[in-house]
């Protein structure tokens, strides 16, 4: 395990080291302001503030950039590396991280990355309506023109390799189109077998009783429920509500997440809330030597994406943490749950059947999701697919991969909200991020009794496992080296494979 405090920094770096923590205490309150306004914008904001909002947001842009990449700071951060023997590791790495932004952001012009950020927001509300209104030619220009920047900014990033895989890079280090398309065949290969073989058996029990109403401020009460077993610190997390659920954070002692409640299917919001509260504990327990530090925060999205879906489906979706919360539910809607089991429960929320949306698939089919999107971006990115096409080629997809007709762009296309963010390169993060949930399972199982304690509804001591090995370095440590650290091995997604394999062999009885 790596030591934060194995080196101290030298007294004649001390000045040095002074300037460069001032100046990273700037950026930070910089990036905390933006962070509430994107924030903001997707929960309180009335749309008629969008226009001004976009005005604020490319002010601040400008300035953000500019401290960024000016001189000075980059004097700073050349003298601690130069000098890398004489300052405390913490800083060091930050120098490290932050040269590293710093060259990738001054590739791109100032005006274009402004004028970006500015895009961002008005796509995000273009999306919205689009979605609302069923009309994917409203969004289309918009997405177009995110398009149109990231393939410039993959350019001046590194132009000799493929524009996707220099967009890949940016949420996992070292992942590329070729890593990924090996993963994703070997899932297909060995989980479309099972896939058949549960819809050839039949449903594992009838989930009807999942689908009735559900009263929203009830909701809101599993959701606060839901918070409190998973430890998670109220004080300094809050939950909001929008239209497609995400985690914001701005420091350790203040994190967002946010859920969205429909009235009869209540197990949507419980596990956006459980997903969004495991990206929420990872935050929540970064070390506090990385407060305003640029290395706060998850180490890649796959790493944070491996916590909520840990949270969400190896934690949340086993019979013994329903098997704890079930009689809070029943407590809740007693007249709805009044003759079903917590068993039927549990096999109610592991039914696995080809659906429409990607947040509320399950565990087994959620990766055919992934591929989908992952198939698209590929396309959109190199220019072999256009605009226009994705929603005929969305909808084809679907029926290939998973055998269903899609009625309309807001339950096809539309129903994500990343792309409209800019995020190209995002969505494998998920696939990724499950397979390393059931690595970094197999390895705590070796030293926790994980089963007993969800059944208890301890989680405490899964938390605190997580924290020394995972959650407590933030960026400081590599994805790779994260790995090492939980699992004392690379990669290897047959964990993932033979996890799934076991727990829908023993859901459908097969």
């Amino acid at each position: 395990m790596i030591d934060m405090n194995a080196t101290q920094t030298a007294p004649a770096m001390e000045k040095t080291v002074a300037a460069f923590k001032a100046k990273l205490r700037r950026m930070d309150a910089y990036n905390h302001a933006l962070g509430v306004m994107h924030y903001d914008s997707k929960t309180a904001m009335p749309r008629g503030g969008a226009q001004d909002l976009g005005r604020a947001l490319e002010v601040l842009s400008e300035e953000s950039y500019k401290m960024g990449v000016e001189p000075a700071f980059r004097a700073l951060m050349q003298e601690i590396l130069d000098n890398r023997e004489q300052v405390d590791y913490v800083t060091r790495r930050e120098a490290e991280e932050g040269m590293e932004d710093l060259e990738r952001m001054e590739k791109i012009p100032m005006e274009e990355y402004v004028a970006y950020q500015v895009a961002c927001n008005e796509a995000v509300n273009v999306w919205k309506t689009a979605k609302e209104t069923n009309d994917f030619a409203l969004f289309a220009p918009h997405l177009q023109k995110l398009l149109d920047f990231k393939r410039r900014f993959a350019g001046y990033w590194d132009a000799s390799k493929a524009p996707y895989d220099v967009l890949l890079d940016r949420y996992e280090k070292g992942v590329t189109m070729e890593t990924l398309d090996a993963f994703f065949s070997s899932l297909r290969e060995k989980l479309v077998p099972l896939i058949k073989a549960i819809a050839q058996k039949g449903p594992a029990v009838d989930d009807a009783f999942a689908h009735r109403s559900f009263p929203v401020h009830m909701q809101r009460l599993l959701s606060d429920y839901a918070m409190e077993v998973m430890t998670i610190d109220r004080n300094c997390c809050g939950i909001g509500e929008t239209e497609h659920p995400f985690t914001t954070s701005f420091s350790k002692h203040d994190v967002r997440i946010t859920t969205h409640y429909y009235e009869n299917e209540f197990l949507s919001s419980l596990y956006s809330v459980i997903h969004e509260g495991g990206h929420a504990l990872y935050e929540l327990h970064t070390g506090d030597a990385l407060i305003g530090s640029p290395l706060a925060g998850g180490a890649s999205m796959g790493i944070h994406e491996s916590q909520s879906r840990f949270y969400e489906n190896i934690i949340g979706r086993s019979e013994p943490f329903i098997t704890h919360i079930y009689p809070q539910i029943q407590r809740l809607n007693p007249e709805q749950f009044q003759n079903v089991s917590a068993h039927q429960m549990y096999l109610a929320a592991n039914v696995s059947q080809p659906s429409l949306i990607r947040t509320e698939a399950d565990e087994l089919t959620y990766c055919f999701h992934i591929m989908i999107r992952y198939e698209l971006e590929k396309r959109l990115i190199d220019g072999s697919l256009q605009v226009a096409e994705l929603p005929g080629e969305w909808n084809s997809l679907y029926k290939e991969y998973l055998g269903i007709e899609v009625p309309s762009d807001t339950l096809g296309v539309l129903q994500d909200s990343h792309w409209s963010g800019g995020s190209f390169g995002y969505f494998p993060s998920y696939a990724l991020g499950s397979a390393y949930g059931a690595q970094i399972l197999a390895s705590m199982e070796k030293d926790l009794p994980v089963w007993e304690l969800v059944g208890r509804g301890e989680l405490t001591p899964i938390v605190d496992w997580l924290t020394e090995r995972i959650y407590r370095y933030g960026r400081l440590l590599k994805p790779r080296e994260l790995l090492q650290n939980a699992c004392g091995a690379d990669f290897d997604p047959a964990y993932y494979v033979e996890y799934l394999k076991n727990k829908f062999t023993e859901v459908y009885g097969l």
